[in-house]
């Protein structure tokens, strides 16, 4: 095999063209090709090229910090993008809301596997993902603007089924982050947290007939790298760059490098930290009551984040297998910019690989956030007025889960409270209500789950519903709240209620100290 060519940042910026269709991976704040997409980014502040781009990635990258995709939040820089989550991105998101560039918004997980459909030559994913929510396009299609007409998911129906079919997009270049490489292209990802859809990507666009360029920490002799370890071979990758910052190639965004996310060493769990008592720490430690042991378990980002600490620090963190979308099975996951990687990790999965596990009904309990909910069940997670968040992994994860709880506060806005004498003390009520009549846009559908059967919860830190065939019911109430005035009248409907009302939810979460849930 031939030696590839090892370019600087800028070289490798110039090899992308005018119109083309780019790919980039990354997860969050990991594993993004930082030198590459700043590179890519100056050139068009410096010259106005390459414009009109399709940018196609799967999972968040960014971190609210201008990085990731939102190197490529300049007018004129692109015509579309196809992503499965925006939060991270805000640049991007208010050219979106612009009408500046046209703009979809697909399931993450069936993003990934898209991208081993390109590489296939397939015409798409076919898959029962997304039915009934907004990428359906009877209802949205996955359009984020205006000026986004093009319908890229069609309705099929396959021996009988109903199914989605989302379109295969031809990527001419790719760039990717890889660990080390030898002199040959052959490239591992050895200190990244999640190897995530990389090799996908790298074949998607070589079977296209596109460029693979891979952005590494060093490149070392040719054959000396494990063959055990490379997940882009070199008969993928057309140039290396080499980077010598370490800020451009960051394991995560900001953060040192931690071994224990890649199995280099494992730390003790008793060093890690344990949040204090707060309305978020209540929502966990219920959400805790519904783990199980030797279930398979998904945690979502944000308040989902406390289950697996209160877990932990109850002694029940092996009781179950946490695993994150990114690709980690095992270990206790992370939040913040090391989203996407989980400490103590088991195995790390593609991406993918992981999904098709998920969209299987593989996740036992599904635990994720609850941003607006409605009389429906249903759940809107991605879009907010101006805001789009995107909707990442959710509609893969909680259509799939065989259960799914939704954690969030029950108001938005300022909402603040403690706990006194085992009872819950609103101290300032929130602005904006969460639970309302009809939702912006349905990210989880609640007929859906009602149409296969699935358990749903939505835990909150005053008040836990639950989805049933006839309406939402109001289940449990925290001691020392008031269902009328605190619950039912801060609601947009009214909640269906058994005989007798709501109990109250478990004393013991509103106690210091250990609830006993190791048995």
């Amino acid at each position: 095999m031939s030696k590839k060519p090892i370019l600087t940042a800028a070289e490798a910026a110039s090899w992308v063209e005018d119109g083309v269709t780019i790919s980039t991976s990354g997860f969050v704040a990991s594993q993004m090709p930082e030198a590459l997409n700043k590179a890519l980014e100056q050139r068009f502040l410096e010259t106005g090229s390459p414009k009109n781009l399709t940018l196609f990635y799967a999972a968040a990258q960014g971190n609210r910090d201008g990085s990731g995709a939102d190197h490529f939040a300049h007018e004129g820089m692109l015509k579309r993008v196809v992503g499965g989550h925006y939060n991270m991105v805000p640049e991007l998101g208010k050219l979106i809301i612009a009408n500046k560039l046209e703009a979809y918004n697909l399931p993450q997980g069936t993003l990934s596997q898209l991208f081993r459909d390109v590489a296939a030559h397939k015409l798409g994913t076919l898959t029962h993902v997304g039915l009934n929510t907004f990428a359906d396009p009877r209802i949205e299609g996955g359009k984020l603007n205006s000026v986004t007409t093009e319908d890229i998911v069609e309705v099929v129906e396959v021996l009988g089924q109903e199914r989605l079919l989302y379109k295969a997009i031809p990527v001419d270049i790719a760039f990717i982050r890889g660990s080390i490489a030898d002199e040959n292209g052959n490239v591992t990802l050895e200190h990244e947290c999640c190897t995530n859809e990389a090799t996908s990507i790298a074949q998607a666009a070589k079977n296209s007939g596109g460029k693979v360029i891979v952005q590494v920490e060093k490149v070392v002799q040719a054959g000396s790298v494990d063959p055990k370890l490379v997940k882009i071979p070199g008969v993928y990758v057309d140039a290396l760059v080499v980077c010598d910052s370490k800020e451009d190639h960051a394991q995560c965004q900001g953060c040192e490098y931690d071994g224990s996310m890649t199995g280099d060493f494992r730390v003790p769990l008793g060093s890690l930290e344990y949040p204090p008592m707060s309305a978020k720490k209540i929502i966990g430690r219920r959400a805790a009551m519904e783990l199980e042991p030797n279930k398979v378990v998904n945690l979502g980002i944000g308040i989902p984040e406390y289950i697996s600490m209160v877990a932990n620090e109850e002694g029940i963190g092996d009781y179950m297998t946490l695993t994150v979308e990114a690709g980690p099975v095992g270990g206790v996951p992370q939040g913040g910019p090391k989203f996407g990687g989980s400490v103590n990790v088991e195995a790390i999965l593609d991406q993918p690989y992981q999904f098709d596990f998920y969209d299987g009904g593989g996740v036992d309990l599904a635990f994720l956030g609850l941003a607006q909910a409605d009389k429906e069940g249903n759940i809107n997670v991605s879009k907010f007025g101006p805001r789009i968040a995107g909707c990442g992994g959710f509609v893969n994860i909680t259509q799939n889960a065989k259960k799914v709880f939704f954690c969030g506060t029950f108001m938005a806005g300022g909402f603040k409270s403690h706990v006194e004498d085992g009872k819950l003390v609103v101290d300032q009520e929130g602005k904006e209500r969460k639970l309302i009549d009809t939702v912006e846009q349905i990210t989880f559908s609640g007929a859906y789950a009602n149409k296969t059967g699935q358990p749903v919860k939505y835990i909150t830190e005053r008040a836990v519903f639950e989805l049933r065939s006839d309406g939402v019911y109001l289940i449990e109430v925290a001691p020392g709240i008031d269902v009328q005035s605190q619950v039912i009248d801060l609601m947009g409907f009214t909640p269906k209620m058994e005989e007798g009302g709501p109990k109250l939810m478990d004393e013991r979460i509103f106690n210091d100290g250990l609830m006993g849930l190791k048995g």
